[in-house]
């Protein structure tokens, strides 16, 4: 009678293995799909925030440069180095030297007359064959 009850304690051993794989199988068939989204709406948030961040940071930028613009004496550098403004009574002089160092002195084209008696569209397309075969 021993060896009877070893076999069925096999048995249900076995059948208690079975229906523990079969309930951790069911569970984690359930559990997968909330996983996924939930990973996903993290990856998701975690891009957000990266985005809210860049963007304050531009914005934080944006205001301090709004914050230079606002002093008059930044307009008036910034007319001066970007627009080449002078105030009155004052001389601009603006250097364009081609040699500068290291680089070679460009040729220039020597201007021929063109005739005054053709339309413009005659004359364009006969200096453009005059620089081309120049």
């Amino acid at each position: 009678m021993a060896k009877r009850r070893s076999g069925n304690s096999r048995r249900s051993g076995s059948g208690r293995a079975l229906s523990l794989g079969i309930v951790l199988f069911v569970l984690a068939f359930t559990l997968a799909p909330p996983m996924q989204r939930y990973f996903a709406q993290r990856a998701q948030i975690s891009a957000l925030r990266a985005q809210v961040n860049a963007s304050s940071k531009a914005l934080a930028d944006a205001a301090i440069e709004l914050d230079k613009w606002r002093d008059p004496e930044y307009v008036k550098s910034q007319a001066r180095e970007r627009l080449h403004f002078i105030l009155p009574g004052e001389r601009q002089y603006i250097v364009t030297d081609s040699t500068q160092a290291g680089t070679a002195p460009t040729t220039t084209a020597i201007a021929k007359d063109l005739p005054n008696g053709l339309p413009w569209y005659d004359r364009l397309i006969s200096s453009i064959s005059e620089t081309g075969s120049a």
